[in-house]
């Protein structure tokens, strides 16, 4: 059974810092793509970062410059470093491998 399970959400002050986990079992997961998405409230769940298997990242402009995703392969681990956190940035924040998704972790930014 493939799983994705992220962690390490929570709440944080504005121009905080936050790292999000995501454990990833039953997939070759150094084999693919991984990605980070968010999702708000009555808005579309929404890109924010991906890491290919080269290790070629790409980011949404939203968070340029203030987001960091990387990979462990050895621990089947995808991982997105959060800094100068905004309350625009509050969400769900769900990792993605392939066709699979994790069930989520919160994000709250306060003002």
């Amino acid at each position: 059974q493939v799983q994705l399970v992220e962690s390490g959400g929570g709440l944080v002050q504005s121009g905080g810092s936050l790292t999000l986990s995501c454990a990833a079992s039953g997939i070759i997961f150094s084999a693919n793509a991984a990605a980070w998405y968010r999702q708000v409230p009555g808005h579309e769940r929404e890109f924010v970062a991906r890491i290919m298997s080269g290790g070629g990242a790409y980011y949404a402009d939203s968070v340029q410059g203030r987001f960091a995703i990387s990979r462990d392969n050895a621990k089947n681990t995808l991982y997105l470093q959060m800094a100068s956190l905004r309350p625009e940035d509050t969400a769900v924040y769900y990792c993605n491998c392939f066709t699979y998704w994790g069930e989520g972790t919160r994000v709250t930014v306060s003002p």
